[in-house]
């Protein structure tokens, strides 16, 4: 069977490809497991192979988010200094 997709954005083509080679290697773990073991096998695979894929594609989404933030800017946001520290003010040094 075969099918065509088209990824609109490099995420969405990195869990394509990542998607694909996770199904061939579930089906091959399948495939070469031992009778009795199947499932197993198929589980020991795709835990850790679906962790590494949620991974990969949160880590790429949020690097393209904050690319398209670098390079369209945030408004500037008006910040309050502290001209000195709290509770000094107006108090006369400490004598002994």
């Amino acid at each position: 069977m075969s099918r065509t997709f088209e990824a609109q954005s490099p995420l969405e083509a990195l869990v394509l490809e990542q998607a694909l080679l996770l199904a061939r290697q579930l089906q091959r773990a399948a495939d070469e497991a031992p009778d009795g073991h199947v499932l197993a096998r198929v589980e020991a695979a795709a835990v850790p192979a679906a962790r590494e894929l949620a991974r990969q594609a949160v880590q790429l989404a949020l690097q393209t988010q904050a690319a398209a933030v670098e390079k369209k800017g945030r408004p500037a946001a008006a910040v309050r200094t502290a001209t000195s520290s709290p509770g000094t003010r107006g108090t006369p040094p400490a004598t002994s």
